[in-house]
Order: structure tokens, then sequence, then C-alpha cells
């Protein structure tokens, strides 16, 4: 069932980004440091799909992306919105 964004919210770090969700997607942290630990993961290999992501923290109703320093915020975010409204 797809994912509707609601808020997309700066972190302390300017590498990081906090895409807040109309509902749950999981009850307990789920955290993905690099995209081999998320392959399995039907919503986080979407996810590192996205060129520049590096990681990612799930939990509550909120997706932690984080991208490489070089990676450009405009062309992830909506990358990271469509996808979630794809799952």
């Amino acid at each position: 069932m797809p994912y509707e964004v609601r808020e997309v919210q700066p972190t302390p770090n300017p590498n990081a980004v906090k895409f807040v969700l109309d509902r749950v997607i999981v009850d307990r942290p789920t955290s993905f440091l690099d995209a081999d630990s998320g392959k399995d993961h039907p919503i986080a290999s979407r996810l590192f799909a996205i060129p520049g992501v590096t990681s990612l923290l799930i939990l509550g109703d909120f997706v932690t992306v984080s991208k490489r320093p070089e990676a450009r915020w405009a062309e992830i975010k909506s990358k990271v919105e469509q996808t979630l409204a794809s799952v």
C-alpha cells in the first residue's frame, strides 16, 4: 500500500533528511547502513536504487535517508517520494 510523504524535515546532518509519512511504516527501528544490508527488504531495496542514497533508518511513521555529500537533495527527494508512493 502506498505511503504519502506528509513532511520533509532537515536533520542536524546536512546529508540526512527525514521523510514523515501518513502512517506507520514499521513498529521497530530498522537501520540499513548500506545497500547490501537492505537488498532483501522490499522498501529499502527500492530506496537504495536511487542514486546517491547511502543509508536508511525506518521507524514509526518516518524514513530518514542519508546521501553521499556530492549528491543533490533536489533529485533525491522527489525520487524518494515517488518510490514511497509506489510501494
